[in-house]
């Protein structure tokens, strides 16, 4: 697509932005056979264009780049990777309108969301430069006379990073920006809903200074197995890294363990959202309605499953339904709309299912349950007395649909927010001291929020337990997945 074509259907101030190709080894480059991903619009289903529908031979050849840009790489200083990375955060700033019109365009989240996400994914860009300069080794006694034990700290690699849909340029800066800071260089699989966000930021990355190979972008759809199978079971490849659902977690986890490769994780989650009778009503109602609505419900650590305490289940169930009832569904580059749609069709299909399946075990509409016929788009919906064997309460929905469910104990509550194979995020609302901590304590998660429905930060470990992932991203521990720790033992002294 030319740029004049690209700056009409796009719309950026920037239209180069917008790259209609694959990234290996600094190069934009087609796929061998000529195949390619149709990218649409999920709010008007129009197509925005396409890109490369890379294989295995493309794979490989990322592969091969990032090996051999790696030993340059990774022996430049920390000070010198924290000034590359400053410069691609300075970059993400200057282009932030762009880069946000880009993820509403292909992922359909309104553009003040979409804006914000790229707020959010700069940050990390920002907190990594910090954290590169911060790798620190250790001294460590030796009860050996005349000797020292010393540990340093080394990348591991190669990274495969295997990234979704709902947070575009997010989930990729995450990783990225970890890898990047600690020396290692990568290759990327974007999701063939939303490639234009990913190699949006390789060309950012190049003008920042990044070397060729040190970040390569693979976009495939029809070879998405071969592809995945490939990053995860190449000896080049030290480390895997992914987002995204459960079952093709555990698929890529044994892939990567032909190896025993380094991996991190975070996979699926069902969080439970708490609403205690002591609790600031006001305060809960917004926060369930940022939780569980943001992305139109398409985010890992939303609330899934609501519980309310008896006393003030009803108070609680009319003042969300009421804030949900006033929600405007539409395109999200127009003014006034809250919620975006869909991704898909088969996302539209899961909401109906649990909606459907809800009501026929005997919860109740109370705002929504339906889809807008032929569109992506469902309405955003509340159910009340939704029971314990109800779908929702054992998949993920990933819409913007809110379960109510009542609860009488403190114990009772736990026991129903913990009965899940995972384990991500869960929230509570409190005004109990000894409560909160708890039920904070209590919960089988690996983020908690207490009196609030945001979790996310660049400075804070993000990650889950249980079938929900492995290790964390982000805050001190997000590099150190990315770096080994060596042992020197230094000998024959004669201290």
């Amino acid at each position: 697509m030319a740029s004049t074509q690209a700056a009409a259907v796009f719309g950026l101030k920037d239209p180069s932005l917008v790259k209609f190709q694959g990234f290996i080894d600094g190069k934009w480059i087609d796929a061998k056979n000529g195949e390619k991903i149709v990218v649409t619009n999920p709010a008007t289903r129009e197509e925005l264009g396409t890109v490369p529908d890379m294989g295995i031979a493309e794979t490989k050849e990322a592969i091969d780049a990032a090996a051999r840009a790696f030993p340059e790489w990774s022996k430049t200083t920390a000070k010198h990777r924290h000034d590359i990375l400053m410069k691609f955060f300075a970059l993400m700033q200057e282009h932030h309108d762009d880069l946000g019109r880009l993820i509403t365009l292909e992922n359909g989240k309104i553009l003040p969301e979409a804006k914000g996400e790229i707020t959010y994914s700069a940050s990390f860009l920002e907190w990594y430069a910090g954290e590169a300069v911060r790798t620190y080794g250790a001294h460590i006694p030796s009860p050996i006379p005349n000797s020292r034990n010393v540990t340093i700290k080394q990348p591991v690699g190669v990274v495969s990073i295997l990234t979704p849909w709902n947070f575009p340029s997010a989930m990729i800066t995450r990783k990225m920006g970890a890898a990047l800071a600690a020396g290692c260089t990568t290759v990327i699989k974007p999701p063939p809903e939303t490639p234009y966000s990913a190699l949006a930021l390789a060309e950012l990355g190049r003008r920042a200074g990044v070397p060729n190979g040190v970040i390569n972008v693979v976009p495939t759809q029809k070879n998405v197995i071969e592809v995945g199978k490939e990053m995860c079971e190449s000896k080049i490849v030290r480390k895997v890294t992914f987002t995204g659902s459960t079952p093709v977690a555990k698929l890529l986890y044994g892939m990567a363990a032909s190896t025993l490769k380094k991996v991190s994780i975070e996979a699926g989650g069902n969080a439970p959202f708490i609403v205690f009778d002591d609790a600031d009503i006001d305060e809960a109602v917004a926060a369930a309605i940022l939780c569980k609505f943001r992305g139109t419900g398409q985010t890992c650590v939303c609330a899934n499953r609501i519980y309310v305490q008896s006393a003030v289940y009803a108070d609680f169930a009319s003042r969300l339904s009421e804030k949900v009832a006033a929600f405007k569904v539409g395109n999200g580059l127009e003014e006034g709309t809250t919620h975006g749609p869909l991704i898909h069709d088969r996302a539209v299909e899961k909401v109906a299912r649990h909606v459907d399946d809800a009501v026929a075990r005997g919860a109740q509409v109370l705002v929504g349950g339906k889809s807008i016929p032929n569109t992506s788009f469902f309405i955003p919906t509340v159910l009340s007395d939704v029971p314990a064997d109800a779908a929702i309460n054992s998949e993920e929905t990933f819409g913007p649909l809110a379960a109510l469910t009542k609860f009488e104990t403190e114990d009772e509550v736990v026991k129903l927010a913990n009965n899940t194979d995972v384990g991500l995020a869960g929230y509570f609302f409190s005004r109990d001291v000894g409560r909160v901590w708890r039920v904070a304590e209590r919960l089988e998660v690996g983020m908690v929020g207490a009196n609030t429905g945001i979790l996310s930060q660049a400075s804070i470990p993000f990650g889950g337990v249980k079938e929900s992932g492995i290790g964390r991203e982000g805050g001190p521990h997000g590099i150190d997945e990315y770096l080994n720790t060596k042992l020197i033992v230094f000998g024959g002294l004669g201290l």
